[in-house]
């Protein structure tokens, strides 16, 4: 049996996996990341990325490449029996709260191949073929078995372990975390098509289409290349070990007056809805769909997983590099599990909503959505509403110990709120001092504890002289109206490893 050593070992090489090794590198720690697959799935998965995430990756320097190869989602069109019966535009729905304001559809390989080029350049590749058989941990490290085909086992020596591994998850098993929860009756399918009759807007293009059908649900989600992804309720009577695209294709043709030209993926899954007892059990964490599961109403899933390894990402970096407190490795599950029960939560609600089979709701779905959904977009509080939420950027952590203090309508925990010209200053890697307007004795001690510091212009609602101490991933951790060289000191020297 060989043996190895590794400060960080991700076990899933899917998008949370990734993006933590990437979040390491970024702070310069080298992670090991294995997966049992024989290589890059070529699925394309989860489809909807959010402006939250967009940001995080903007600290990397690949938000752009991302959108120019993606595809904004500029509308939703509520379809009624087969044809169009009102539309929402999006387009840059969040204009004014992000640099980012918008949805965007791209597909889960592509996102996966992208983070892999990016680690690439920080010499780090994928080990493929190599599963996680074992899982040992003491108060100095953890142990890990490794097993490849045809190799003998190999044992690991780590300081941390992430399973980054999926619901399925290795790591979750060998750790005895439960999982509780639960499975949604119906059966989906999904298929990726190129597929005619569907809308195209003179002025917004392509739309993500939703069928409003009594008894039924069917969803059209432009894709790139001009491909269209399809989800749907399996038939009644068609068992999904035996179905096909060609079995569900008649039904869906004919209920949503569209012609399917060609498939390239299909698969039907069931919805589940389920969050792990705990993300950290001493040296080993849980990430993504490791940790929780959910409908995929809102595009949450993927996003919430990356969210999940930015955050916990800079946490372990702050303990090898620079001494942190222990307590700060706690703050991951305490900032990351209530937000994974509230999502569960909330898209169990909308996902219940959008499929439940009775009159009351068909009725909705059929005839109120599509007069009062249209008029509520055009509600600016409501547009500003609906993006908050959907696009994560209304995540924030008031509970967790890291956040401290209240200047206007900004708390300790809340994400940074964005503003021209600020989230280049958050660039470089580690905390930031950004102050409003001239503050020198801010600037001073920020100098002396080698933070990077930023002077910005005054945004709405809010006063000259107000200080942030923003983390590594965008979180204000301490905001004071006026700065107090005794209080961030003190917060500095409980959470900066000072």
């Amino acid at each position: 049996m060989n043996s190895t050593a590794a400060n960080v070992l991700i076990a899933g090489a899917g998008p949370s996996g990734l993006m933590l090794a990437l979040e390491l590198c970024r702070h310069g720690v080298r992670p090991r990341i294995i997966d049992p697959l024989p290589g890059p799935s070529p699925l394309s998965r989860a489809l909807v990325m959010h402006a939250r995430t967009l940001e995080l990756l903007d600290r990397h320097g690949l938000a752009d490449t991302f959108v120019a190869q993606g595809e904004m989602v500029r509308g939703v069109a509520l379809r009624r029996k087969g044809r169009v019966a009102a539309k929402l535009p999006l387009g840059r729905i969040g204009e004014g709260l992000s640099p980012f304001p918008f949805a965007l559809t791209i597909s889960q390989d592509q996102t996966e191949r992208l983070l892999r080029e990016a680690l690439a350049t920080h010499g780090v590749a994928v080990e493929w073929n190599t599963s996680l058989t074992g899982l040992t941990q003491d108060a100095a490290g953890a142990t890990a078995t490794l097993q490849a085909p045809g190799q003998p086992p190999e044992t690991v020596a780590a300081a941390y372990v992430a399973g980054c591994d999926g619901a399925h998850s290795a790591v979750r098993h060998a750790l005895g975390i439960g999982f509780p929860g639960g499975t949604y009756e119906q059966v989906f399918f999904v298929a990726d098509t190129v597929t005619e009759g569907l809308d195209v807007d003179a002025r917004l293009g392509r739309l993500l289409e939703v069928s409003l059908a009594p008894r039924t649900f069917n969803a059209f989600f432009p894709m790139p290349q001009g491909r269209m992804r399809v989800i749907g309720l399996l038939p009644d009577g068609l068992a999904a070990e035996a179905a096909s695209f060609a079995a569900v294709q008649p039904g869906l043709e004919a209920a949503e007056h569209v012609r399917v030209q060609s498939v390239s993926w299909f698969a039907t899954y069931r919805v589940h809805h389920r969050v792990a007892d705990h993300f950290r059990q001493g040296r080993a964490f849980l990430v993504g769909d490791a940790g929780h599961i959910h409908s995929p109403a809102g595009g949450q899933g993927m996003n919430t997983g990356l969210g999940d390894a930015v955050n916990l990402g800079w946490k372990i970096a702050a303990m090898l590099q620079h001494a942190a407190p222990e307590a700060l490795l706690d703050t991951y599950e305490a900032e990351r599990i209530p937000f994974a029960r509230q999502l569960v939560a909330t898209t169990d609600r909308a996902f219940t909503g959008a499929t439940r089979a009775t009159a009351w709701a068909s009725f909705v779905r059929s005839w109120v959505a599509p007069l009062l959904l249209p008029l509520a977009v055009r509600v600016p509080a409501i547009r500003r509403l609906m993006f908050r939420t959907i696009s994560q950027i209304g995540i924030k952590y008031p509970h967790s110990p890291l956040s401290q203090g209240r200047a206007g309508s900004v708390a300790g925990g809340q994400r940074l709120p964005w503003a021209a010209g600020r989230y280049e200053a958050l660039r470089p890697v580690g905390w930031h001092l950004l102050h409003v307007g001239p503050v020198p004795a801010a600037r001073a001690w920020a100098a002396a504890h080698s933070l990077a510091v930023t002077e910005v212009a005054p945004a709405a609602a809010e006063t000259p002289g107000t200080v942030y101490l923003v983390r590594p991933d965008g979180y204000v951790g301490i905001v004071a109206a006026a700065f107090n060289e005794a209080e961030f000191a003190a917060y500095a020297r409980q959470w900066l490893g000072e």
